[in-house]
């Protein structure tokens, strides 16, 4: 009988262990989940919002709608939801970034992507609002070369990142020349 308590304390402590082990586990991937849903919404949803925001406090384009424009040129509402769009797939590179650790990794790639999205915000009041072309160039091929930037960057940490980049470049450079256009109209 002794041998067999011995074996049975035995048997309960290691399922004990277990019990711990899975209970740390649990917790662990608890701690992951709200981590993980705290960095989408830091990522994702607030440049979203800024993003909605500048669009639906600036982005009537009286100016932009009143001009006799090229066939290539796009209407407002593919203008703001390319602008979505693209807010929305830089995010979710970054978000990927983000949860292999690479703004921790190389301190450059955080300030590259808030750079961008804000570089993406201002255009949208400065060229459609205000008719400023000229500096909107100016910001768009910033915008560009930060875009290049973040696709590198990114690629280093998260080389799947780099697919939900490149549509944002095609569009910003897209952008660019319809604002290299605007500015002999």
């Amino acid at each position: 009988m002794a041998a067999k308590t011995g074996k049975t304390l035995k048997t309960h402590i290691e399922e004990e262990e277990d019990d711990q082990d899975t209970t740390k586990k649990t917790k662990l991937k608890t701690y992951n989940f709200w981590s993980t849903l705290s960095s989408f919404f830091a990522v994702t949803v607030f440049p979203l919002f800024l993003t909605l925001t500048i669009i639906y406090l600036f982005g009537s384009g009286r100016k932009y709608r009143a001009l006799a424009k090229p066939f290539w040129f796009p209407p407002l509402t593919v203008i703001h939801l390319a602008s979505v769009g693209s807010t929305l797939l830089i995010s979710r590179a970054a978000w990927l970034v983000w949860t292999s650790g690479g703004f921790d990794i190389d301190s450059d790639a955080l300030p590259l992507y808030i750079a961008q999205i804000f570089l993406s915000i201002v255009w949208d009041p400065l060229v459609l609002r205000i008719g400023a072309a000229w500096l909107g160039f100016l910001f768009c091929l910033v915008n560009l070369g930060t875009l290049c930037a973040c696709y590198w960057m990114f690629g280093k940490v998260n080389p799947s990142s780099k697919v939900f980049v490149k549509p944002c470049l095609a569009w910003v450079a897209y952008l660019t020349l319809v604002t290299f256009q605007l500015m002999w109209l």
